[in-house]
């Protein structure tokens, strides 16, 4: 924007403010929305274990919501298409282990059924999923 000052001469300058209040509303958007797309898609109160195994392997992992919903590596599906689906994931590396993630308000039979269908699609390492005292998770 051009100004002319009292002496005649031209003074040219670009008002930066606006930009920069709309850098800063982008960033503080980018604060709030990055942990929110960091944290898994669902929520479950795992049980509380002291000693557990941590491992970094390609595994096959089903959560079991408190409201009975099972998810096998966050797709939602039901009990009775999880052998079939399971099954499916094993052909390309029938070593992976089924890490189950149990709420720890669902029915125990729940948890039984979703390891018996594994099992009878041939998977043959589980383990259960649980949360440390200390907070962190484990196996």
């Amino acid at each position: 924007m051009k100004q002319v000052s009292r002496r005649g001469r031209v003074i040219s300058d670009i008002n930066i403010t606006p930009f920069t209040d709309v850098v800063l509303v982008l960033l503080i958007i980018f604060m709030i929305a990055t942990p929110v797309l960091l944290q898994p898609g669902i929520k479950v109160d795992l049980p509380k274990a002291k000693a557990a195994e941590s491992t970094t392997e390609k595994n096959l992992t089903i959560i079991i919501g408190s409201g009975g919903e099972v998810f096998l590596d966050d797709q939602r599906t039901d009990v009775s298409r999880l052998r079939y689906e399971i099954a499916t994931k094993l052909t390309s590396d029938p070593a992976m282990a089924v890490i189950v993630k149990g709420d720890r308000d669902v029915k125990y039979d729940l948890v039984v059924q979703v390891i018996d269908a594994a099992k009878q699609s041939g998977a043959k390492k589980f383990a259960l999923g649980v949360e440390l005292k200390d907070g962190a998770f484990g196996l």
